[in-house]
């Protein structure tokens, strides 16, 4: 039956977009992993637990990093059974782990449940979606990205205000309870019904291009099942140490300006209101500047279109320390949506760049947790520099100075050479 619709589908269109439908909507599914959701609960938990902000945003970012250290894990285990296996499981863990948070009675299992929920939903299912579209796209890959990465924006968009709807019904903690069962009902149907874990199982080529298709070659055999680097093979190499820490500096800088907006915007003299409607115009960047960041990675040099992320991210951090009213303040949003666009991209985009599609769930996992480390660690720079100095300013024009060092590793970005015995 399954193999029955791949027929019927593919007769009029390439079976690749189901799968970018299917992967869209897993990273909008992973939405109860995502801070944006958590947002919404923190006040309702510290009220109903009896616990501090710091003693939940503590419990928060440990169980993050925590979890981050299990992606490598997941990342093997898609390489030895298929993502469509895994997913299976990761989202119906995740939707028990909704169900099971519902019942934290205090910090300990609050803690258990912000790292279950963090490593299925953020980690685990994020990282399956962007996996099935490495073997499914090729050339067209950044382009497939930046669409499939559109589903984290419509879940900033939706989840926040349906959890607020529902506590506001039912309370917070029967709220997760339809979030386990609402992800179950979302996702498992996509994946039993039509997902596949690459074109090859069910006789078909990454873009939809056969070996037939008159005038089209694949390059150099970068885009098929069989070239890929093994995890430890491409950590002999410079190539993963650069880009690396061009991701973890995107990871760690953007974390910590989502994290401080509001506290940066109200210290320069602008309204918690204003700094907060910021977050929507940049949201809205994102989206329209997104599916132009996929075709620019899929059409230039890589090594170019990282130097211009990164030099987005600097943007961002000098223009948020200039900030001073309406004005300033959207014209670091623009820019501070637009380094979005490209951050979300690139980590889904520059490991198969790289070193292939054979073990990529390997090298991905590994790269997502350097990702999640980076987030985990990020605001506190800007946080310990409040603390002794009480003020922003001189710390974000001191951290602009990391992207700048980025870009020049950038450029020393080269293919890594396979070993040939």
């Amino acid at each position: 039956m399954r193999l029955k619709i791949v027929e019927i589908v593919n007769y009029r269109l390439f079976y690749g977009w189901i799968i970018l439908l299917i992967a869209g909507v897993g990273v909008f599914a992973s939405g109860p992993g995502q801070s944006h959701t958590f947002s919404v609960f923190i006040g309702h938990i510290s009220r109903d637990l009896g616990l501090s902000a710091t003693a939940i945003s503590f419990a928060y970012g440990l169980a993050t990093l925590v979890a981050a250290l299990g992606l490598p894990m997941v990342g093997r285990l898609v390489d030895s059974h298929g993502a469509r296996r895994i997913m299976s499981l990761v989202v119906i863990l995740l939707g028990g782990s909704c169900i099971a948070f519902g019942f934290a009675p205090g910090i300990v299992w609050l803690a258990l449940g912000f790292g279950a929920l963090r490593f299925f939903g953020q980690g685990s299912l994020m990282l399956n979606c962007t996996n099935v579209i490495t073997h499914w796209f090729g050339r067209k890959r950044g382009f497939a990205i930046g669409l499939m990465l559109m589903g984290f924006v419509v879940s900033m968009a939706i989840h926040p205000p349906i959890c607020q709807w529902l506590i506001e019904q039912v309370g917070w903690r029967e709220t997760w309870f339809w979030l386990g069962v609402s992800t179950w009902g979302l996702m498992l149907p996509l994946i039993f019904l039509f997902l596949h874990n690459a074109p090859e199982n069910v006789n078909l080529y990454p873009d939809g291009v056969n070996n037939d298709t008159k005038g089209v070659k694949l390059g150099i055999d970068r885009y098929s099942a069989e070239f890929g680097f093994t995890l430890n093979e491409a950590l002999r190499t410079s190539t993963f140490y650069i880009v690396a820490t061009g991701l973890c500096t995107l990871s760690m800088l953007v974390t910590s300006l989502h994290f401080f907006q509001v506290p940066i915007f109200e210290h320069q003299g602008l309204s918690s209101a204003i700094a907060a409607w910021m977050f929507p115009l940049s949201a809205l960047i994102a989206i329209v500047t997104q599916p132009f960041v996929g075709r620019i990675l899929d059409s230039f040099p890589t090594p170019r279109v990282f130097a211009i992320a990164l030099m987005t991210l600097f943007g961002s951090l000098v223009s948020m320390a200039f900030v001073h009213d309406l004005v300033t303040a959207v014209v670091y949003a623009v820019i501070f949506g637009v380094n979005n666009a490209f951050n979300i991209t690139l980590f889904g985009y520059v490991w198969p760049r790289y070193f292939g599609r054979r073990y990529i769930g390997s090298i991905q996992g590994m790269g997502q947790m350097i990702g999640v480390v980076g987030a985990s660690v990020g605001p506190l720079p800007l946080g310990i520099a409040f603390d002794l100095f009480g003020d922003y300013q001189f710390m974000l024009l001191s951290l602009a100075a990391l992207p700048v060092i980025a870009v020049i590793l950038t450029q020393f970005l080269k293919e890594p050479q396979m070993k040939v015995c």
